[in-house]
């Protein structure tokens, strides 16, 4: 068997996981109305099914990002605007994709197991990051375009329940 369609069939079962995960999310979410509840729910679920390092969300608060729900080991509580991977995806207003922890510029080492990163922002109803979804993973280069395009879905269902708050 070729090393390509040992990766094809890595990258099926991936997007086979993110569907169904983010069809179950959907439906845990429904309804719900407290942040911290959903936030608490889909790190939960999102660290369950995909087996990563660590998986939380930091919320903006005070000029910062504040550690908020999460599932792993301790982490930071407080990161900068502009700072590290979670505070540059803050202020881009965008999805990073780090496969090197140690070759980002400024990365913030929480923990040296961490060794890829996957940063999401969510945006409120003005448009404004009010949180990021942080994912950290042991592996290097554990991170790709399947898993931007499924998380910003899962972070566009947590968004959407800030106008019901």
């Amino acid at each position: 068997m070729s090393n390509n369609h040992t990766e094809t069939t890595e990258q099926n079962l991936k997007e086979e996981k993110y569907k169904a995960l983010t069809s179950a999310i959907s439906a845990l979410i429904e309804g719900e109305t407290d942040m911290t509840a959903i936030m608490s729910n889909v790190a939960a679920a999102i660290h369950q099914e995909m087996r990563f390092w660590w998986t939380g969300f930091y919320r903006v608060s005070g000029g910062e990002l504040i550690l908020g729900p999460f599932q792993g080991p301790v982490a930071c509580i407080h990161i900068a605007y502009g700072r590290g991977v979670c505070g540059t995806a803050w202020k881009r207003g965008a999805t990073i994709v780090v496969p090197d922890v140690e070759l980002f510029p400024g990365h913030i080492a929480c923990s040296s197991e961490s060794k890829s990163e996957i940063v999401v922002p969510l945006f409120g109803d003005d448009g404004e990051v009010f949180a990021v979804l942080d994912i950290d993973s042991e592996r290097l280069a554990t991170f790709d375009d399947i898993d931007s395009r499924y998380l910003e879905e899962i972070c566009k269902m947590v968004s959407s329940h800030t106008k019901k708050i």
